[in-house]
């Protein structure tokens, strides 16, 4: 799990610091489309649209474009239509690796992200291979400075979590999918603001790789998410502070 959070952590910083807002802020319009088009557009009914939406606001995505997204998903604009897929397989050390994509051209998206596995020195493998070995979650990270263990621990869960992790710097929170939203009401009214939040898939087992192994896992992770139809990459490597030092 803590593996998991600081790959997304990293992710999310690299897609602000080196200048990658403008693919990140396509991706974002992607996903508020679909969402939209899936469940509606109005965020409060649509806890998907509504995440989507947040996670535009928080790389400051501009109003116009979150609403213009809103308006193709739902129709009241002309907008290409993109299928929603999610490729497994297998990285460097035998770490598992989910992608979910959404594109407008299966056949290139599945010929363009398998090389993309091979160059990093793991294959994509058949619908099932890997899914069995995550499970999906919402997933909240807190800095440690904004509470005590035990005060976060009994806001959590009186909200409905699952549990509370302690990673030293920070604290990850996990809820059931269908509670997020009331988990991050809960955060929002005793003003805690997460680092991150999303709705995830996270490694039931992490797996362990010596330092190099997992840089290769690393690199291959990051080659996957600069892919314009990729929308989230998710592995089950235990992510080492040694690793992220030399990512």
């Amino acid at each position: 799990m803590a593996g998991h959070s600081h790959w997304k952590n990293m992710a999310h910083h690299k897609g602000i610091v080196d200048a990658k807002r403008g693919r990140l802020w396509s991706k974002l319009s992607r996903a508020i489309m679909v969402a939209a088009r899936n469940g509606g557009g109005d965020p409060v009914m649509n806890v998907r649209l509504r995440v989507a939406i947040e996670d535009a606001r928080a790389v400051s995505m501009p109003k116009d474009n979150i609403e213009r997204a809103v308006k193709k998903g739902c129709g009241e604009l002309e907008a290409v239509s993109f299928d929603s897929l999610t490729y497994e397989g297998f990285g460097p050390g035998g770490v598992a690796i989910m992608v979910d994509i959404l594109t407008d051209n299966r056949n290139r998206t599945n010929g363009e992200v398998r090389k993309i596995f091979e160059r990093g020195g793991g294959n994509m493998g058949e619908p099932g291979c890997a899914k069995h070995m995550f499970e999906r979650k919402g997933l909240f990270n807190i800095p440690a400075s904004a509470i005590s263990e035990d005060t976060l621990m009994g806001l959590a869960l009186d909200a409905g979590a699952d549990d509370v992790q302690n990673l030293g710097q920070s604290f990850d929170v996990t809820c059931d999918p269908t509670l997020f939203a009331q988990v991050k009401a809960a955060f929002e009214k005793a003003n805690i603001a997460p680092t991150s939040a999303s709705i995830t898939q996270i490694g039931k087992v992490p797996v362990d790789c010596d330092t190099e192994t997992g840089q290769k896992v690393l690199r291959l992770l990051e080659a996957l998410d600069d892919h314009d139809d990729v929308q989230q990459v998710y592995s089950n490597l235990n992510v080492t502070d040694a690793m992220m030092a030399s990512s």
